[in-house]
């Protein structure tokens, strides 16, 4: 899909995805993380516009089998692909 071209069906509008090759993505996630994962996988960037609590979620994925969500309601998913997990709750929600 081009960049800056808009989606149907997600109310979102398509930014940029690819290959990760290097640091980055979110340094605040990497530097907790092995620097293997500099080897990445890939990445996707979405703008859903201001009225989104985080109007520019992406997501990536790496060969470890990580990967970490950054979501439009402003909760966040990280994987570790070894059988943990963390949730983060939009801010202020339960």
């Amino acid at each position: 899909m081009p960049e800056n071209s808009s989606s149907g069906n997600g109310g979102y509008t398509y930014k940029s995805s690819g290959i990760n090759s290097q640091f980055c993505i979110i340094h605040a996630v990497y530097t907790s993380i092995s620097s293997n994962l500099n080897k990445g996988n890939h990445y996707c960037a979405r703008d859903y516009g201001s009225s989104a609590a985080n109007s520019n979620s992406y997501h990536y994925s790496n060969s470890n089998g990580s990967y970490y969500y950054s979501n439009p309601n402003g909760s966040t998913y990280y994987n570790n692909g070894q059988g943990s997990a963390t949730y983060t709750p939009p801010s202020g929600k339960k």
